[in-house]
């Protein structure tokens, strides 16, 4: 038998998989991820975004292995690590539940808990766990990597952050199924220019047009698509939904055994088997009808704002919506999207600089505040954008209502 296989990518022409890694991907579990799609509701919008997290996994190990052995070339890293490092970024969305963040945002409300946190839980409680221990791996080591608790912040830092494999392949992967022109990177000369310095990710000085492109890339998708007001539109009513059915179907409060059966479809035919003896269980049912068909609520009002709005916030706001158009509160939503207009960092906090590296008769080396750098500064910050949706019959009502309390 070879000691590895290649699978045929779009993204990376071909992905090499090994022993251990093969064994991951094969089982029940991580098979699951086929049937999580990346973008949960963007399929709506653009047809083809159908792929899943399972292919994204494999693209961040490869990119990861990619990344680990330039820095084992430069001395910095050993193949025991750039193995680890491997397995850790197949696993790092082990814990996604359907509809990836959206699915999140309930568990968020319900149970605070991070798909991190189920992550830990699947490598550390699962046949995944014992695929690891038997191959000879340390399984808690695996768990730190995979979620940016290694001791070194580097090593988080190929994973995920502001230079990650993460970023370099959902950003090319979305792009591509997507058909959007924003998501094309140099992936290939950000990570052959990666180096260390005190414990941090740095780069090649001569890499930094590579890497503001790919930061505005990622800024230019999450405009285009990831926030796209018809993607949140079928977002919106899916997590409607979910939420109204959770009471009676328990999503959020299942064991672990329970958790790794749930995907988008699977979920989606729970709910339209509701019995609909409440208007909680109808209304749930007739959200997921209409997330099927594609009958998506209309967006009649959108801002950019500096504002970030608390649940109370959005009450307020549906609440005066409803009294002044005559609208019930139940067919008014309001959506606050919002994120980091830069990537976080892995400990989940604001990215704010950059450690360069300039080869040549004397090393130089010296961190950048991404203010000092044009391209960056001009999107530092958050990107929050406020907008109205209701059912198409109630359009007209609702637009005035809102217009005349945001502002138009």
């Amino acid at each position: 038998m070879k000691p590895f296989l290649d699978i045929v990518d779009p993204i990376h022409n071909f992905i090499r998989v090994y022993e251990t890694e093969l064994k991951i991907i094969d089982s029940p579990i991580f098979q699951r991820l086929r049937r999580i799609r990346q973008l949960s509701g963007a399929h709506l919008t653009y047809p083809s975004a159908q792929h899943s997290r399972f292919e994204h996994s494999l693209g961040v190990m490869h990119i990861a292995g990619q990344a680990a052995n330039a820095l084992k070339e430069k001395g910095l890293l050993n193949p025991d690590q750039i193995q680890n490092i491997r397995l850790a970024a197949l696993l790092h969305d082990v814990g996604h539940g359907p509809f990836s963040h959206l699915f999140e945002e309930v568990l968020q409300e319900k149970r605070k808990i991070s798909h991190e946190e189920m992550g830990k839980e699947i490598i550390l409680k699962s046949e995944i766990g014992d695929i690891l221990s038997k191959s000879g791996f340390d399984k808690k080591l695996i768990t730190k990597l995979a979620f940016g608790d290694a001791k070194y912040r580097f090593v988080n830092e190929i994973i995920s952050g502001s230079l990650s494999a993460d970023m370099m392949d959902y950003l090319q992967r979305d792009g591509y199924f997507t058909g959007a022109e924003h998501a094309k990177i140099d992936h290939q000369r950000i990570i052959q220019s990666l180096d260390v310095y005190k414990g941090r990710l740095a780069l090649d000085r001569s890499a930094l047009y590579s890497f503001e492109s790919m930061v505005l890339s990622r800024y230019q998708m999450f405009k285009a698509v990831y926030f796209h007001k018809t993607v949140r539109s079928a977002e919106v009513m899916m997590l409607e939904s979910i939420r109204l059915a959770d009471n009676q179907l328990n999503f959020t409060s299942l064991n672990l055994d329970e958790y790794v059966k749930m995907t988008d479809e699977f979920v989606v035919a729970q709910i339209l088997s509701l019995p609909t003896y409440t208007d909680e269980l109808k209304r749930a049912k007739q959200f997921a009808e209409d997330y099927q068909n594609r009958r998506l609520l209309k967006c009649i009002y959108e801002q950019l704002t500096n504002k970030k709005f608390t649940k109370t916030h959005e009450n307020k706001i549906k609440q005066d919506i409803a009294k002044r158009s005559k609208v019930s509160i139940n067919e008014i939503f309001v959506d606050t999207t919002t994120t980091s207009s830069l990537p976080l960092t892995p400990s989940k906090e604001k990215s704010k600089s950059i450690i360069l590296v300039t080869e040549g008769t004397t090393k130089s080396i010296k961190e950048i505040p991404f203010s000092k750098i044009p391209v960056v500064s001009s999107i530092v910050g958050s990107m929050n954008i406020i907008r109205i949706y209701t059912p198409a019959r109630y359009r007209k009502k609702v637009e005035i209502a809102a217009k005349s309390i945001l502002g138009d």
